[in-house]
């Protein structure tokens, strides 16, 4: 504890003089930090490899992986959502493979931000991942499974 002219006590000068004995830099380093928040924080940026500055259909695309979601509707029901394969396929046929193999029905649908989507009735995530991977359509490395 140092007393100033005044006789009043400041602790903050014994803290900053000890702060530089200890550490061996200016204390001010140590009082006066900096701290700059980031406005905003997107906690799928660093997953999907995207920034804020892509406004595109394909940033799943671009990004390489297939995503392969599940959603719950009502009670029991759920829907399994497929995308971010490449353009160059055709998602009908793939849909129309998807269905015969599953025995569920589903449905292509064009999405604004995302672009296409392939829907299935029920929880097809483990099915769609195993078909992919059978009719080499992308890589293991490529599949994002999400949900429950």
């Amino acid at each position: 504890y140092f007393y100033n002219t005044l006789g009043t006590c400041t602790f903050q000068q014994s803290i900053d003089s000890r702060a530089e004995e200890v550490h061996g830099f200016p204390s001010q380093l140590m009082t006066d930090l900096d701290v700059q928040l980031p406005s905003r924080i997107d906690p799928l940026a660093e997953e999907l490899g995207t920034s804020h500055s892509k406004e595109d259909a394909g940033d799943t695309e671009q990004a390489g992986y297939v995503h392969v979601r599940v959603q719950q509707r009502n009670g029991r029901k759920s829907l399994t959502t497929v995308q971010g394969l490449k353009a160059k396929f055709d998602y009908n046929k793939v849909l129309k493979a998807l269905k015969k193999e599953f025995c569920c029905n589903g449905t292509v649908v064009d999405d604004p931000e995302q672009g296409q989507v392939i829907q299935l009735q029920g929880d097809q995530r483990k099915n769609v991942q195993d078909f992919l991977l059978k009719e080499k359509l992308v890589k293991k490395d490529q599949i994002k499974i999400h949900g429950f």
